[in-house]
């Protein structure tokens, strides 16, 4: 028997081919609502053909925060547990089992893995953990992208109480033909209205590292670093390394080289900043620094559980470079090892199969 009634809201817009995975995991819950913010194809009919109860309600301006609260309030008071997702989401089976055991009447938000990307065996890529698993009240959303849950407290609750929820994980399947246009001018907007917001501001910082914007990224990150509550080291190591890749695309590689080595120092036992700058000295042929890179990341066997873990940290991308780097230098047979071991991340991989077999002839294998 269930022992929390449970409520899984989100908000969509054009999401018809989402619609059946999507309520197929979400059919755990007691009930779904969506608030649909504008769609032109069938979302809407085949959401509620799926048993959702769909309230369709433009949001002008758009902000991503004000479509989540609209959307929560329409979750019925009664309901012990909110869950919010997006329809390209998937819940693996089983979840609400384990979110009923290890929530308590005391619990206000449950953790859980969440893979925004995965390989194409399914395993995880790109993986980190998440909140949007909260109680009815004493919860809104703020931002206007990259929006998250704040507390506060209310006549019941006056403390914010989190667990986290072990094999509960939400796979991400995203959509790569949506825009992601509107992010930067919804960041810059942010970074305006709460300038001493450090989360706005990494954000921002990153988004104008995605769009090219390499000054722009160093300006953002070094005020980012600046700011008072900027305390969290490994996203402090994040800015670094996004910093150190702006520095290397402008041009100066030995300022790169040098701030990879602050991220390091922030977080020594994250393996993301010795493969970046293992990568970079790839692409300048610098073996020495390459293999010192990956013999560093190598050593740290466990994935963080409270910052992103990039999926090229993980998967055949280490063993690779240290293949590359230790045949370069000479150092054969433990090139082959590493070519090995990259190879049975991705056994169908062509380039790997094909470094393999170079290697085992100069080992004469």
């Amino acid at each position: 028997m269930n022992q929390y009634k449970i409520c899984v809201y989100a908000i969509c817009r054009n999401e018809e081919k989402f619609v059946d995975r999507w309520m197929d995991s979400m059919g755990e819950a007691d009930s779904v609502i969506v608030l649909d913010t504008g769609s032109e194809d069938n979302t809407v009919e085949r959401l509620r053909q799926r048993g959702a109860e769909v309230i369709v309600e433009k949001i002008s301006p758009w902000r991503f925060d004000k479509a989540r609260n609209r959307s929560l309030s329409y979750v019925p008071e009664d309901v012990d547990i909110a869950v919010c997702t997006d329809l390209d989401e998937v819940f693996r089976p089983g979840w609400r089992k384990l979110l009923e055991e290890a929530w308590t009447p005391e619990t206000t938000m449950a953790n859980y893995l969440y893979n925004w990307s995965l390989n194409q065996d399914g395993t995880p890529h790109t993986q980190f953990t998440y909140f949007k698993v909260h109680v009815r009240d004493c919860y809104e959303w703020i931002c206007p992208v990259h929006e998250y849950l704040r507390f506060t407290p209310g006549k019941e609750r006056i403390q914010e109480k989190k667990v986290f929820v072990n094999g509960m994980i939400l796979d991400h399947y995203p959509d790569h033909t949506k825009s992601r246009s509107s992010y930067l001018p919804l960041l810059e907007m942010a970074a305006e209205e709460t300038p001493n917001d450090d989360r706005m501001t990494y954000y921002l910082g990153r988004e104008y590292m995605y769009f090219g914007r390499w000054n722009d990224c160093i300006r953002t990150m070094e005020r980012y670093l600046a700011l008072p509550g900027a305390k969290w080291k490994e996203e402090r190591c994040a800015a670094m390394r996004w910093m150190a890749k702006s520095y290397f695309m402008l041009g100066s590689a030995d300022k790169a080289h040098e701030i990879y080595y602050q991220a390091i120092a922030e977080v020594p036992d994250m393996r993301d900043a010795y493969i970046e700058c293992a990568q970079m000295a790839y692409s300048l042929g610098d073996w020495v620094t390459v293999l010192y890179m990956t013999n560093e990341a190598l050593k740290i066997n466990k994935k963080s559980v409270v910052y992103v873990n990039m999926g090229y940290s993980w998967d055949y991308t280490p063993d690779d470079l240290a293949a590359i780097a230790n045949y370069q230098l000479g150092n054969y047979e433990t090139s082959l090892i590493h070519a090995r071991n990259a190879l049975s991340y991705a056994e169908d991989d062509e380039r790997l199969q094909s470094n393999l077999e170079l290697i085992q002839l100069k080992c004469g294998v």
